[in-house]
């Protein structure tokens, strides 16, 4: 049961959909290798300094999703009005203090 619009709303990451998801599968791999790590009992520095390069590119994953999320979906509010603007500014504040926290 389609109603035919499913597909209508495109987020503005997805003309840079293959960065993404050839970044996160880059984060899998490193997730994969630290697993590998605690297996095999390496030096916990070496495993740390492991964890620091994968939310390094995890936080540079986020900020560029964000960028794109400010660049469309924020500006297409604010073109759209007022309230759909701030509503949108205020769950974007939302994201980045969720990122900030982490």
């Amino acid at each position: 049961m389609s109603d035919g619009h499913e597909h209508s709303h495109h987020y503005g990451y997805i003309q840079r959909k293959d960065d993404y998801l050839k970044r996160l599968r880059r984060i899998e791999g490193q997730a994969r290798g630290l697993q590998r790590m605690v297996e095999e009992e390496k030096y916990c520095i070496d495993i740390l300094t492991q964890v620091a390069a994968m939310t390094s590119a995890l936080q540079s994953f986020s900020v560029g999703l964000l960028e794109e999320h400010m660049n469309h979906c924020v500006v297409d509010a604010a073109r759209a009005g007022d309230a759909e603007a701030r509503e949108k500014v205020a769950e974007a504040i939302a994201a980045i203090n969720r990122l900030v926290r982490s």
